[in-house]
Protein backbone atom coordinates (compact mmCIF):
# COMPACT_ATOMS: atom_id res chain seq x y z
CA UNK A 1 0.00 0.00 0.00
CA UNK A 2 2.81 2.44 0.87
CA UNK A 3 4.55 1.72 -2.44
CA UNK A 4 1.36 2.36 -4.41
CA UNK A 5 0.76 5.63 -2.53
CA UNK A 6 4.24 6.90 -3.29
CA UNK A 7 3.93 5.96 -6.96
CA UNK A 8 0.59 7.73 -7.27
CA UNK A 9 1.98 10.89 -5.70
CA UNK A 10 5.11 10.65 -7.88
CA UNK A 11 2.91 10.65 -10.97
CA UNK A 12 1.36 13.95 -9.91
CA UNK A 13 4.56 15.92 -9.35
CA UNK A 14 5.53 16.08 -13.05
CA UNK A 15 3.26 17.84 -15.51
CA UNK A 16 3.62 17.09 -19.22
CA UNK A 17 7.22 15.95 -18.70
CA UNK A 18 8.42 19.56 -18.18
CA UNK A 19 11.21 20.18 -15.66
CA UNK A 20 9.99 23.63 -14.63
CA UNK A 21 6.46 22.29 -14.16
CA UNK A 22 7.61 19.86 -11.47
CA UNK A 23 5.76 20.26 -8.18
CA UNK A 24 8.81 20.65 -5.95
CA UNK A 25 6.75 20.97 -2.80
CA UNK A 26 5.28 17.49 -3.38
CA UNK A 27 8.73 16.14 -4.32
CA UNK A 28 10.30 17.43 -1.09
CA UNK A 29 7.41 16.18 1.04
CA UNK A 30 7.63 12.68 -0.49
CA UNK A 31 11.35 12.44 0.23
CA UNK A 32 11.07 13.89 3.75
CA UNK A 33 8.26 11.48 4.59
CA UNK A 34 10.34 8.48 3.56
CA UNK A 35 13.43 9.78 5.39
CA UNK A 36 11.38 10.21 8.57
CA UNK A 37 10.19 6.61 8.26
CA UNK A 38 13.80 5.46 7.79
CA UNK A 39 14.79 7.26 11.01
CA UNK A 40 11.86 5.70 12.90
CA UNK A 41 12.74 2.19 11.67
CA UNK A 42 16.43 2.75 12.49
CA UNK A 43 15.63 3.82 16.06
CA UNK A 44 13.49 0.70 16.46
CA UNK A 45 16.24 -1.55 15.06
CA UNK A 46 14.03 -2.83 12.22
CA UNK A 47 16.80 -3.19 9.63
CA UNK A 48 14.75 -5.16 7.11
CA UNK A 49 12.23 -2.32 7.02
CA UNK A 50 15.06 0.21 6.73
CA UNK A 51 16.39 -1.62 3.69
CA UNK A 52 12.91 -1.75 2.15
CA UNK A 53 12.38 1.99 2.68
CA UNK A 54 15.80 2.78 1.22
CA UNK A 55 14.90 0.77 -1.89
CA UNK A 56 11.58 2.63 -2.15
CA UNK A 57 13.28 6.04 -1.90
CA UNK A 58 16.07 5.30 -4.39
CA UNK A 59 13.54 4.04 -6.96
CA UNK A 60 11.03 6.88 -6.57
CA UNK A 61 10.66 9.75 -9.03
CA UNK A 62 10.79 12.25 -6.14
CA UNK A 63 14.17 11.00 -4.97
CA UNK A 64 15.61 11.00 -8.49
CA UNK A 65 14.26 14.49 -9.26
CA UNK A 66 15.69 15.92 -6.03
CA UNK A 67 19.07 14.29 -6.75
CA UNK A 68 19.21 15.76 -10.27
CA UNK A 69 18.16 19.14 -8.95
CA UNK A 70 20.98 19.10 -6.42
CA UNK A 71 23.77 18.35 -8.91
CA UNK A 72 22.43 20.85 -11.47
CA UNK A 73 22.19 23.74 -8.99
CA UNK A 74 25.35 23.42 -6.88
CA UNK A 75 28.74 25.04 -7.55
CA UNK A 76 29.91 22.11 -9.68
CA UNK A 77 27.06 22.22 -12.16
CA UNK A 78 29.36 23.55 -14.90
CA UNK A 79 32.16 21.04 -14.24
CA UNK A 80 32.00 17.90 -16.38
CA UNK A 81 33.48 14.47 -15.71
CA UNK A 82 35.42 12.27 -18.11
CA UNK A 83 32.43 12.08 -20.50
CA UNK A 84 32.32 15.92 -20.81
CA UNK A 85 28.52 15.86 -20.41
CA UNK A 86 26.58 18.62 -18.63
CA UNK A 87 22.88 18.77 -17.77
CA UNK A 88 22.27 22.42 -18.49
CA UNK A 89 18.81 22.43 -20.10
CA UNK A 90 15.38 21.42 -18.73
CA UNK A 91 15.09 18.68 -21.37
CA UNK A 92 18.42 17.13 -20.33
CA UNK A 93 17.41 17.26 -16.66
CA UNK A 94 14.16 15.38 -17.29
CA UNK A 95 16.01 12.81 -19.36
CA UNK A 96 18.55 12.50 -16.54
CA UNK A 97 15.79 11.69 -14.04
CA UNK A 98 14.59 8.87 -16.29
CA UNK A 99 18.15 7.54 -16.72
CA UNK A 100 18.80 6.98 -13.00
CA UNK A 101 18.26 3.22 -12.83
CA UNK A 102 19.97 0.56 -10.74
CA UNK A 103 19.83 -2.16 -13.38
CA UNK A 104 22.77 -1.88 -15.75
CA UNK A 105 24.33 1.05 -13.87
CA UNK A 106 28.11 1.25 -14.25
CA UNK A 107 29.98 4.34 -13.01
CA UNK A 108 32.68 5.85 -15.18
CA UNK A 109 36.19 6.61 -13.83
CA UNK A 110 36.71 9.88 -12.00
CA UNK A 111 38.49 12.79 -13.65
CA UNK A 112 41.48 13.47 -11.41
CA UNK A 113 42.66 17.05 -10.93
CA UNK A 114 44.95 18.56 -8.30
CA UNK A 115 44.26 21.67 -6.24
CA UNK A 116 46.80 23.50 -4.02
CA UNK A 117 46.77 23.01 -0.24
CA UNK A 118 47.62 25.66 2.34
CA UNK A 119 51.04 24.06 2.93
CA UNK A 120 52.00 24.36 -0.74
CA UNK A 121 51.35 20.70 -1.61
CA UNK A 122 48.68 19.50 -4.02
CA UNK A 123 45.46 17.73 -3.03
CA UNK A 124 43.98 15.19 -5.51
CA UNK A 125 40.34 15.82 -6.38
CA UNK A 126 38.17 13.26 -8.17
CA UNK A 127 35.35 14.62 -10.34
CA UNK A 128 32.58 12.11 -11.16
CA UNK A 129 30.34 12.43 -14.20
CA UNK A 130 26.98 14.16 -13.83
CA UNK A 131 25.15 10.81 -13.81
CA UNK A 132 27.44 9.38 -11.14
CA UNK A 133 27.03 12.54 -9.05
CA UNK A 134 23.25 12.31 -9.32
CA UNK A 135 23.28 8.61 -8.41
CA UNK A 136 25.42 9.36 -5.36
CA UNK A 137 23.06 12.18 -4.36
CA UNK A 138 20.11 9.78 -4.74
CA UNK A 139 21.56 7.07 -2.51
CA UNK A 140 22.76 9.71 -0.06
CA UNK A 141 19.11 10.69 0.52
CA UNK A 142 18.52 7.17 1.85
CA UNK A 143 21.84 6.84 3.73
CA UNK A 144 22.13 10.19 5.52
CA UNK A 145 19.18 9.68 7.94
CA UNK A 146 20.89 6.52 9.27
CA UNK A 147 24.31 8.20 9.38
CA UNK A 148 22.84 11.08 11.42
CA UNK A 149 21.24 8.68 13.89
CA UNK A 150 24.50 6.76 14.41
CA UNK A 151 26.84 9.79 14.38
CA UNK A 152 29.00 10.82 17.32
CA UNK A 153 27.24 13.57 19.33
CA UNK A 154 30.11 16.04 18.92
CA UNK A 155 31.00 15.40 15.30
CA UNK A 156 30.27 18.59 13.32
CA UNK A 157 31.86 18.26 9.89
CA UNK A 158 29.82 17.62 6.72
CA UNK A 159 26.56 17.24 8.65
CA UNK A 160 23.34 19.11 8.01
CA UNK A 161 22.81 22.24 10.14
CA UNK A 162 26.20 21.86 11.83
CA UNK A 163 29.19 24.09 11.17
CA UNK A 164 32.68 25.03 12.31
CA UNK A 165 31.26 27.52 14.81
CA UNK A 166 29.51 24.66 16.65
CA UNK A 167 32.75 22.70 16.98
CA UNK A 168 34.76 25.74 18.10
CA UNK A 169 32.09 26.78 20.59
CA UNK A 170 32.00 23.31 22.15
CA UNK A 171 35.79 23.28 22.46
CA UNK A 172 35.58 26.64 24.22
CA UNK A 173 32.87 25.31 26.56
CA UNK A 174 34.70 22.20 27.75
CA UNK A 175 37.93 24.15 28.31
CA UNK A 176 36.23 27.03 30.16
CA UNK A 177 34.42 25.08 32.88
CA UNK A 178 35.91 25.07 36.41
CA UNK A 179 38.72 22.53 36.80
CA UNK A 180 38.70 21.88 33.06
CA UNK A 181 41.19 19.64 31.29
CA UNK A 182 44.63 21.19 30.87
CA UNK A 183 46.02 19.10 27.99
CA UNK A 184 44.88 18.66 24.40
CA UNK A 185 45.73 15.97 21.85
CA UNK A 186 45.63 17.51 18.36
CA UNK A 187 44.86 14.65 15.99
CA UNK A 188 45.83 14.56 12.35
CA UNK A 189 44.89 11.57 10.15
CA UNK A 190 47.33 10.83 7.34
CA UNK A 191 45.54 10.98 3.95
CA UNK A 192 42.16 10.17 5.49
CA UNK A 193 40.03 10.14 2.32
CA UNK A 194 42.68 8.25 0.33
CA UNK A 195 43.30 5.43 2.83
CA UNK A 196 39.89 4.33 4.19
CA UNK A 197 39.58 0.55 3.86
CA UNK A 198 37.14 -0.58 1.15
CA UNK A 199 36.51 -3.83 3.02
CA UNK A 200 35.52 -1.95 6.17
CA UNK A 201 33.16 0.35 4.25
CA UNK A 202 31.49 -2.55 2.43
CA UNK A 203 30.99 -4.37 5.73
CA UNK A 204 29.68 -1.43 7.77
CA UNK A 205 27.95 1.15 5.54
CA UNK A 206 24.16 0.49 5.59
CA UNK A 207 23.35 0.90 1.88
CA UNK A 208 23.18 -1.09 -1.37
CA UNK A 209 26.52 -2.97 -1.33
CA UNK A 210 26.61 -3.54 -5.10
CA UNK A 211 26.29 0.17 -5.84
CA UNK A 212 28.83 1.10 -3.15
CA UNK A 213 31.35 -1.44 -4.50
CA UNK A 214 31.02 0.00 -8.00
CA UNK A 215 31.77 3.51 -6.74
CA UNK A 216 34.75 2.43 -4.68
CA UNK A 217 36.28 0.39 -7.52
CA UNK A 218 35.53 2.78 -10.41
CA UNK A 219 39.13 4.08 -10.65
CA UNK A 220 40.20 7.45 -12.03
CA UNK A 221 41.69 9.04 -15.15
CA UNK A 222 44.70 11.34 -14.92
CA UNK A 223 46.33 12.71 -18.07
CA UNK A 224 44.42 10.15 -20.17
CA UNK A 225 45.79 7.23 -18.11
CA UNK A 226 43.48 4.93 -16.13
CA UNK A 227 44.39 4.04 -12.52
CA UNK A 228 42.67 1.44 -10.38
CA UNK A 229 41.53 2.24 -6.80
CA UNK A 230 42.25 -0.25 -4.01
CA UNK A 231 41.28 1.89 -1.02
CA UNK A 232 39.94 5.34 -0.11
CA UNK A 233 36.99 7.44 -1.20
CA UNK A 234 37.46 10.24 -3.76
CA UNK A 235 37.53 13.82 -2.53
CA UNK A 236 34.96 15.43 -4.77
CA UNK A 237 32.26 12.75 -4.62
CA UNK A 238 28.96 13.87 -3.10
CA UNK A 239 28.70 10.83 -0.85
CA UNK A 240 32.40 10.71 0.17
CA UNK A 241 32.14 13.02 3.23
CA UNK A 242 29.31 10.90 4.70
CA UNK A 243 31.28 7.70 4.10
CA UNK A 244 34.27 9.24 5.89
CA UNK A 245 32.04 10.32 8.79
CA UNK A 246 30.62 6.81 9.10
CA UNK A 247 34.15 5.41 9.21
CA UNK A 248 35.21 7.82 11.97
CA UNK A 249 32.00 7.62 14.04
CA UNK A 250 32.20 5.49 17.15
CA UNK A 251 35.43 6.88 18.61
CA UNK A 252 33.57 9.23 20.96
CA UNK A 253 31.42 6.38 22.29
CA UNK A 254 34.56 4.31 23.00
CA UNK A 255 36.19 7.21 24.86
CA UNK A 256 33.01 7.98 26.79
CA UNK A 257 32.75 4.35 27.90
CA UNK A 258 36.34 4.22 29.14
CA UNK A 259 36.41 7.75 30.58
CA UNK A 260 32.91 8.72 31.80
CA UNK A 261 32.65 12.41 32.64
CA UNK A 262 30.04 12.13 35.39
CA UNK A 263 28.79 9.84 38.12
CA UNK A 264 30.66 8.02 40.87
CA UNK A 265 34.01 7.95 39.05
CA UNK A 266 34.02 11.74 38.75
CA UNK A 267 33.14 12.19 42.43
CA UNK A 268 35.98 9.88 43.45
CA UNK A 269 38.46 11.91 41.43
CA UNK A 270 39.02 9.19 38.85
CA UNK A 271 37.62 11.22 35.96
CA UNK A 272 40.30 12.05 33.39
CA UNK A 273 38.16 14.73 31.65
CA UNK A 274 38.57 13.09 28.26
CA UNK A 275 36.36 14.70 25.59
CA UNK A 276 36.40 14.47 21.80
CA UNK A 277 35.47 17.20 19.33
CA UNK A 278 35.68 16.29 15.65
CA UNK A 279 35.14 18.18 12.40
CA UNK A 280 35.49 15.73 9.49
CA UNK A 281 39.04 14.32 9.84
CA UNK A 282 40.27 17.08 12.19
CA UNK A 283 39.79 16.38 15.88
CA UNK A 284 41.01 17.32 19.36
CA UNK A 285 40.82 15.25 22.54
CA UNK A 286 41.12 16.89 25.94
CA UNK A 287 42.69 15.17 28.96
CA UNK A 288 43.56 15.85 32.58
CA UNK A 289 47.22 14.91 32.11
CA UNK A 290 49.76 14.47 29.37
CA UNK A 291 50.44 10.91 30.50
CA UNK A 292 46.80 9.83 30.05
CA UNK A 293 46.70 11.24 26.52
CA UNK A 294 50.10 9.83 25.56
CA UNK A 295 49.90 6.37 27.13
CA UNK A 296 46.19 5.55 27.07
CA UNK A 297 44.17 7.72 24.70
CA UNK A 298 46.57 7.88 21.78
CA UNK A 299 47.07 4.06 21.53
CA UNK A 300 43.29 3.61 21.72
CA UNK A 301 42.80 6.09 18.86
CA UNK A 302 45.53 4.40 16.81
CA UNK A 303 43.85 1.02 17.23
CA UNK A 304 40.48 2.51 16.21
CA UNK A 305 42.05 4.02 13.08
CA UNK A 306 43.97 0.87 12.21
CA UNK A 307 40.75 -1.15 11.97
CA UNK A 308 39.59 1.26 9.25
CA UNK A 309 42.85 1.29 7.31
CA UNK A 310 43.88 4.69 8.70
CA UNK A 311 46.80 5.97 10.74
CA UNK A 312 47.73 9.10 12.63
CA UNK A 313 50.45 11.40 11.35
CA UNK A 314 53.16 11.14 14.00
CA UNK A 315 54.63 14.51 13.02
CA UNK A 316 51.37 16.46 13.21
CA UNK A 317 49.68 14.63 16.08
CA UNK A 318 50.92 16.53 19.14
CA UNK A 319 49.94 17.00 22.79
CA UNK A 320 49.77 20.63 23.93
CA UNK A 321 49.11 22.39 27.21
CA UNK A 322 46.13 24.70 27.03
CA UNK A 323 48.24 27.66 28.23
CA UNK A 324 50.47 27.23 25.16
CA UNK A 325 47.42 27.25 22.90
CA UNK A 326 46.58 25.22 19.82
CA UNK A 327 45.06 25.85 16.38
CA UNK A 328 41.77 24.24 15.37
CA UNK A 329 39.69 25.06 12.28
CA UNK A 330 41.51 28.32 11.60
CA UNK A 331 41.31 29.63 15.17
CA UNK A 332 43.68 29.60 18.10
CA UNK A 333 42.38 28.41 21.48
CA UNK A 334 44.45 29.40 24.50
CA UNK A 335 44.02 29.77 28.24
CA UNK A 336 45.49 32.83 29.95
CA UNK A 337 46.51 32.68 33.62
CA UNK A 338 45.08 34.77 36.44
CA UNK A 339 46.50 38.27 36.57
CA UNK A 340 45.62 41.62 38.15
CA UNK A 341 43.01 39.97 40.33
CA UNK A 342 41.12 38.51 37.35
CA UNK A 343 40.27 34.86 36.85
CA UNK A 344 41.93 32.81 34.15
CA UNK A 345 40.15 32.94 30.81
CA UNK A 346 40.04 30.87 27.62
CA UNK A 347 40.10 32.95 24.43
CA UNK A 348 39.45 31.85 20.88
CA UNK A 349 41.02 34.14 18.26
CA UNK A 350 41.82 33.89 14.53
CA UNK A 351 45.05 31.92 14.19
CA UNK A 352 48.15 33.61 12.81
CA UNK A 353 48.32 31.11 9.97
CA UNK A 354 44.71 31.80 9.00
CA UNK A 355 45.24 35.56 9.04
CA UNK A 356 48.42 35.29 6.98
CA UNK A 357 46.71 33.04 4.43
CA UNK A 358 43.83 35.50 4.07
CA UNK A 359 46.11 38.52 3.66
CA UNK A 360 48.24 36.62 1.15
CA UNK A 361 45.07 35.92 -0.85
CA UNK A 362 44.16 39.63 -0.83
CA UNK A 363 47.66 40.74 -1.90
CA UNK A 364 47.81 38.11 -4.64
CA UNK A 365 44.46 39.31 -5.97
CA UNK A 366 45.68 42.92 -6.06
CA UNK A 367 48.91 41.89 -7.79
CA UNK A 368 46.93 39.99 -10.43
CA UNK A 369 44.58 42.95 -11.05
CA UNK A 370 46.93 45.89 -11.37
CA UNK A 371 44.93 47.45 -14.22
CA UNK A 372 41.42 46.81 -12.84
CA UNK A 373 39.21 49.68 -11.77
CA UNK A 374 38.71 50.48 -8.10
CA UNK A 375 35.00 49.67 -8.50
CA UNK A 376 35.83 46.22 -9.89
CA UNK A 377 38.45 45.60 -7.19
CA UNK A 378 35.92 46.33 -4.45
CA UNK A 379 33.30 44.12 -6.10
CA UNK A 380 35.66 41.15 -5.73
CA UNK A 381 37.23 42.09 -2.38
CA UNK A 382 34.00 42.72 -0.46
CA UNK A 383 32.77 39.07 -0.51
CA UNK A 384 36.25 37.89 0.53
CA UNK A 385 36.46 40.27 3.48
CA UNK A 386 32.85 39.78 4.52
CA UNK A 387 33.10 35.98 4.37
CA UNK A 388 36.36 35.86 6.35
CA UNK A 389 35.06 38.27 9.01
CA UNK A 390 31.74 36.43 9.36
CA UNK A 391 33.60 33.16 9.93
CA UNK A 392 35.53 34.67 12.84
CA UNK A 393 32.78 36.92 14.22
CA UNK A 394 31.96 34.44 17.02
CA UNK A 395 35.48 34.60 18.46
CA UNK A 396 37.46 37.34 20.25
CA UNK A 397 38.40 38.85 16.90
CA UNK A 398 37.95 42.63 17.16
CA UNK A 399 41.65 43.38 17.66
CA UNK A 400 42.56 41.06 14.76
CA UNK A 401 39.95 42.71 12.53
CA UNK A 402 41.50 46.14 13.17
CA UNK A 403 44.98 44.84 12.26
CA UNK A 404 43.66 43.21 9.10
CA UNK A 405 41.92 46.44 8.07
CA UNK A 406 45.20 48.31 8.50
CA UNK A 407 47.16 45.81 6.40
CA UNK A 408 44.49 45.79 3.65
CA UNK A 409 44.62 49.61 3.61
CA UNK A 410 48.40 49.48 3.11
CA UNK A 411 48.01 46.94 0.30
CA UNK A 412 45.39 49.13 -1.43
CA UNK A 413 47.56 52.24 -1.01
CA UNK A 414 50.43 50.40 -2.69
CA UNK A 415 48.04 49.27 -5.47
CA UNK A 416 46.88 52.87 -6.03
CA UNK A 417 50.45 54.25 -6.07
CA UNK A 418 51.50 51.61 -8.59
CA UNK A 419 48.48 52.45 -10.74
CA UNK A 420 49.27 56.21 -10.68
CA UNK A 421 53.06 56.60 -10.40
CA UNK A 422 52.93 60.28 -11.37
CA UNK A 423 50.30 61.35 -8.82
CA UNK A 424 51.22 62.71 -5.42
CA UNK A 425 49.73 61.24 -2.24
CA UNK A 426 47.07 63.95 -1.99
CA UNK A 427 45.81 63.19 -5.49
CA UNK A 428 45.67 59.46 -4.75
CA UNK A 429 43.86 60.08 -1.47
CA UNK A 430 41.25 62.31 -3.17
CA UNK A 431 40.63 59.77 -5.93
CA UNK A 432 40.36 56.54 -3.94
CA UNK A 433 39.75 57.33 -0.25
CA UNK A 434 36.76 59.14 1.22
CA UNK A 435 34.92 59.79 4.47
CA UNK A 436 31.96 57.75 5.72
CA UNK A 437 30.72 58.34 9.25
CA UNK A 438 33.71 58.72 11.53
CA UNK A 439 36.10 57.00 9.13
CA UNK A 440 38.27 59.30 6.99
CA UNK A 441 40.22 56.78 4.91
CA UNK A 442 37.75 54.36 3.38
CA UNK A 443 38.56 52.95 -0.06
CA UNK A 444 35.91 53.47 -2.74
CA UNK A 445 35.40 53.23 -6.48
CA UNK A 446 33.03 54.94 -8.89
CA UNK A 447 31.13 53.70 -11.93
CA UNK A 448 28.22 54.74 -14.13
CA UNK A 449 24.80 53.13 -13.76
CA UNK A 450 22.31 52.53 -16.60
CA UNK A 451 21.10 56.10 -16.38
CA UNK A 452 24.60 57.53 -16.60
CA UNK A 453 24.69 58.54 -12.94
CA UNK A 454 27.80 58.10 -10.80
CA UNK A 455 27.52 55.41 -8.12
CA UNK A 456 30.06 54.67 -5.39
CA UNK A 457 31.13 51.25 -4.16
CA UNK A 458 32.70 51.28 -0.69
CA UNK A 459 35.12 48.68 0.64
CA UNK A 460 33.82 46.50 3.48
CA UNK A 461 35.56 47.16 6.80
CA UNK A 462 36.25 43.95 8.74
CA UNK A 463 36.24 45.73 12.10
CA UNK A 464 32.65 46.87 11.46
CA UNK A 465 31.55 43.22 11.72
CA UNK A 466 29.88 42.83 15.13
CA UNK A 467 31.11 40.11 17.48
CA UNK A 468 28.14 37.78 18.07
CA UNK A 469 27.64 34.90 20.47
CA UNK A 470 27.02 31.61 18.68
CA UNK A 471 24.33 29.26 19.97
CA UNK A 472 25.63 25.71 19.65
CA UNK A 473 23.28 23.10 18.22
CA UNK A 474 22.05 20.38 20.57
CA UNK A 475 24.25 17.31 20.24
CA UNK A 476 21.45 14.78 19.64
CA UNK A 477 19.55 16.68 16.92
CA UNK A 478 18.67 14.56 13.88
CA UNK A 479 17.48 16.82 11.02
CA UNK A 480 15.42 13.95 9.58
CA UNK A 481 13.54 13.19 12.81
CA UNK A 482 10.11 14.93 12.99
CA UNK A 483 10.53 15.23 16.76
CA UNK A 484 13.11 17.99 16.18
CA UNK A 485 11.11 19.91 13.56
CA UNK A 486 10.07 22.84 15.78
CA UNK A 487 13.59 23.27 17.19
CA UNK A 488 15.10 23.20 13.71
CA UNK A 489 12.65 25.75 12.30
CA UNK A 490 13.38 28.17 15.14
CA UNK A 491 17.13 27.69 14.71
CA UNK A 492 16.94 28.12 10.91
CA UNK A 493 14.98 31.33 11.39
CA UNK A 494 17.57 32.75 13.78
CA UNK A 495 20.42 31.68 11.47
CA UNK A 496 18.79 33.27 8.43
CA UNK A 497 18.13 36.46 10.38
CA UNK A 498 21.81 36.50 11.36
CA UNK A 499 22.89 35.98 7.74
CA UNK A 500 20.78 38.95 6.65
CA UNK A 501 21.95 41.17 9.50
CA UNK A 502 22.79 44.60 8.13
CA UNK A 503 20.96 43.90 4.85
CA UNK A 504 17.70 45.61 5.71
CA UNK A 505 15.93 45.19 2.39
CA UNK A 506 16.52 41.46 2.14
CA UNK A 507 15.76 40.99 5.84
CA UNK A 508 12.40 42.76 5.61
CA UNK A 509 11.44 40.77 2.49
CA UNK A 510 12.35 37.48 4.16
CA UNK A 511 10.34 38.30 7.29
CA UNK A 512 7.42 39.54 5.22
CA UNK A 513 7.31 36.17 3.42
CA UNK A 514 7.63 34.22 6.70
CA UNK A 515 10.83 32.77 5.23
CA UNK A 516 8.82 30.91 2.57
CA UNK A 517 9.35 30.93 -1.22
CA UNK A 518 5.93 31.82 -2.75
CA UNK A 519 6.51 29.55 -5.77
CA UNK A 520 7.28 26.20 -4.08
CA UNK A 521 6.21 26.98 -0.48
CA UNK A 522 9.55 25.72 0.87
CA UNK A 523 11.86 27.45 3.35
CA UNK A 524 14.44 29.91 2.05
CA UNK A 525 17.71 29.30 3.90
CA UNK A 526 21.38 30.05 3.46
CA UNK A 527 21.81 26.52 2.09
CA UNK A 528 19.11 26.89 -0.58
CA UNK A 529 20.12 30.43 -1.55
CA UNK A 530 17.79 33.05 -2.93
CA UNK A 531 17.17 35.50 -5.76
CA UNK A 532 15.75 38.99 -5.44
CA UNK A 533 12.92 38.91 -8.04
CA UNK A 534 11.15 41.99 -9.44
CA UNK A 535 7.42 41.31 -9.81
CA UNK A 536 7.15 43.83 -12.64
CA UNK A 537 10.41 43.64 -14.59
CA UNK A 538 12.53 46.78 -14.49
CA UNK A 539 12.76 46.69 -18.28
CA UNK A 540 8.97 47.07 -18.30
CA UNK A 541 9.01 50.02 -15.95
CA UNK A 542 9.01 48.19 -12.60
CA UNK A 543 10.50 49.98 -9.62
CA UNK A 544 13.19 48.80 -7.20
CA UNK A 545 11.01 49.37 -4.14
CA UNK A 546 10.15 46.64 -1.65
CA UNK A 547 6.57 46.47 -2.93
CA UNK A 548 7.86 45.26 -6.31
CA UNK A 549 10.30 42.63 -5.04
CA UNK A 550 10.08 39.13 -3.61
CA UNK A 551 12.65 36.49 -2.60
CA UNK A 552 12.62 33.20 -4.57
CA UNK A 553 14.75 30.07 -4.67
CA UNK A 554 17.25 30.12 -7.61
CA UNK A 555 15.46 27.25 -9.36
CA UNK A 556 12.05 28.84 -8.75
CA UNK A 557 13.41 32.10 -10.17
CA UNK A 558 14.44 30.31 -13.36
CA UNK A 559 11.04 28.63 -13.52
CA UNK A 560 9.24 31.98 -13.26
CA UNK A 561 11.26 33.47 -16.11
CA UNK A 562 11.18 30.42 -18.38
CA UNK A 563 7.41 30.04 -18.10
CA UNK A 564 6.71 33.78 -17.82
CA UNK A 565 4.79 33.30 -14.59
CA UNK A 566 3.46 36.10 -12.43
CA UNK A 567 4.39 36.06 -8.74
CA UNK A 568 2.04 37.94 -6.44
CA UNK A 569 3.15 39.71 -3.31
CA UNK A 570 2.70 37.44 -0.25
CA UNK A 571 0.52 38.53 2.63
CA UNK A 572 2.25 40.12 5.64
CA UNK A 573 3.48 37.71 8.29
CA UNK A 574 0.95 36.87 11.00
CA UNK A 575 3.47 35.41 13.44
CA UNK A 576 6.60 36.84 14.97
CA UNK A 577 9.88 36.04 13.25
CA UNK A 578 13.46 36.56 14.46
CA UNK A 579 14.64 40.08 13.77
CA UNK A 580 17.77 40.50 11.67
Amino acid sequence: MATEAIKSVDASVLINGAWHATNWQAVSENVRRLQARIVKATKAGKWRKVKSLQHLLTHSFSGKALAVRRVTENDGKKTAGVDKVLWDTPELKIEAVRSLKRRGYKPLPLRRVSIPKSNGKMRPLGIPTMKDRATQALYLLALDPIAEHRADPHSYGFRRERCCADALDYVHQILSIPNAAQWVLEGDIKACFDKISHDWLLANVPMDKAILRKWLKSGYMEKSVFYDTQDGTPQGGIISPVLANIALDGLEKILRKKYPNSGARALKGLNQKVSLVRYADDFVITGNSKEVLENEVKPLVEQFMRERGLELSQEKTVITHIEDGFDFLGQNVRKFRKRLGKDSIVLTTPSKKNVQTFLRKVRTFLDDNKQATAYGIITKLNPMIRGWANYHCHAASKETFVKVDTLIFKALWAWAKRRHPNKNRHGIADKYFGRTGLRNWRFFGEAKDKDGQNIKNWLVIASNTPIKRHTIIKSDVNPYDPAWEVYREERQGLKMASNLHGRRRLSSLWREQKGICPVCNQLITKLTGWHNHHIVYRTLGGSDTRENRVLLHPECHRKVHSQKLFVSKPRPATRALPTA
